[in-house]
């Protein structure tokens, strides 16, 4: 395990308290070949507006639009199996990292129910939602991946994890994604998992600035990156999720059509078809629209 593996520790702060900010709401060239936007900047923060949890919505907030809050995101710390993970487990508990970060994601969202958020070892590599228990989890194992993905590519090991923390960001939206679907039951009229795939877009391109773009070009990369590795087969096409290549394509579209002029290299340089870069504008305010729309009713303003 490289040295710098308990460094997960800050990442994890970093995913959760992301999903704080969220009021309006599993890749092609090697490390040097990533497009400017991807380079390191730094997280705007957007700050919450009340710095205690508000209590259940009074009726007048009901009339206005708003659901009844019933619910919290709660922290469940689960035994870790494996002492491959057990330095970077006891940090993220004794840190209290991710009960700071509840806190301020009940600050930002209304819940019908209560959301378990857990990292842990998972014996697979994965991030996932749970309908049943109502939990997102994202595994040791996943981090690890794409570390050893970026680095076989040729990245540093400081820059294979910089673009780790990255990737894991956009996937833990993603996973959120999936819960909002479900606590909200959000209506979605085609694939959901490419439905999770254009929220954490919009999350990150919307709310978390240069940062959250290079997130999601960055997990672009490790989706191009992943289809290297496997050739399509029958198991694949017929998975619920999209060909990595197709979601290599659909971040660079969303991250070009958020602004053409500041992303036109996405285009000049090759990275994205110009066919289908010209629909990228209005495929991007779509899903922007959309989201914004469905998540209105449950914002804590």
């Amino acid at each position: 395990m490289p040295r710098n593996f308990v460094n997960l520790l800050f990442v994890l702060a970093l995913l959760f308290i992301i999903t704080a900010c969220v009021c309006p709401s599993n890749r092609e060239d090697s490390g040097e070949n990533q497009p400017s936007a991807a380079e390191k900047t730094e997280t705007p923060q957007t700050p919450l507006k009340s710095n205690s949890k508000p209590v259940a919505n009074t009726k007048a907030d009901e009339t206005a639009g708003k659901n009844k809050d019933e619910g919290d995101f709660i922290v469940e710390h689960l035994p870790v199996e494996n002492a491959r993970y057990a330095e970077v487990d006891r940090q993220v508990k004794e840190e209290k990292l991710l009960e700071k970060a509840a806190a301020k994601l009940n600050r930002a969202l209304i819940l019908p129910n209560d959301l378990y958020l857990r990292t842990k070892d998972c014996g697979e590599v994965n991030a996932f939602y749970n309908p049943n228990d109502r939990s997102v989890t994202v595994c040791y194992e996943l981090m690890e991946h794409f570390y050893k993905v970026f680095k076989s590519a040729g990245a540093s090991e400081e820059k294979a994890y910089d673009k780790m923390f990255s990737a894991v960001q956009f996937v833990f939206l993603h996973e959120i994604g999936h819960a909002l679907i479900d606590q909200y039951k959000l209506p979605i009229t085609a694939n959901e998992e490419d439905a999770a795939d254009r929220c954490s877009s919009y999350i990150n391109i919307e709310e978390l600035g240069e940062e959250g773009v290079r997130s999601v070009l960055v997990a672009a990369e490790a989706f191009a990156l992943e289809s290297k590795n496997r050739s399509p087969d029958a198991r694949s096409m017929a998975d619920e999720h999209l060909l990595q290549e197709q979601r290599f394509y659909n971040s660079l579209c969303m991250t070009y059509g958020s602004n053409p002029t500041k992303y036109s290299y996405i285009v000049t340089d090759g990275y994205l078809p110009k066919d289908r870069a010209v629909r990228c504008p209005s495929e991007y305010e779509r899903t922007v629209q959309s989201w914004v729309k469905l998540l209105d009713e449950w914002r804590k303003d």
